[in-house]
């Protein structure tokens, strides 16, 4: 059951994105009480994580619109073709 760093970090990794198992879990679980440094690693990761989500999110939310430039042009172009 004895789990290396990287192999923690792995599995760390998959489990922010929901894939790892049941028992990859349990050994993530059971690495992390004992190893601090793949602590902060795990709390750094899900810290950065969730500054993505809520980068993502506001993006998102964005309106994206034409610069007043580029409609005036646009609104010269369709009169002259009208």
């Amino acid at each position: 059951m004895k789990l290396s760093c990287d192999e923690a970090t792995k599995i760390c990794d998959k489990n922010q994105y929901g894939e790892a198992s049941l028992w990859e879990k349990i050994k993530l679980s059971f690495h992390l009480f004992l190893c601090k440094k793949c602590g902060l690693y795990s709390k750094q990761n899900r810290v950065l994580t969730k500054c993505f989500e809520i980068h993502k999110d506001s993006e998102s939310r964005k309106k994206h619109c034409l610069p007043e430039e580029d409609k005036k042009h646009l609104e010269k172009e369709i009169k002259a073709r009208i």
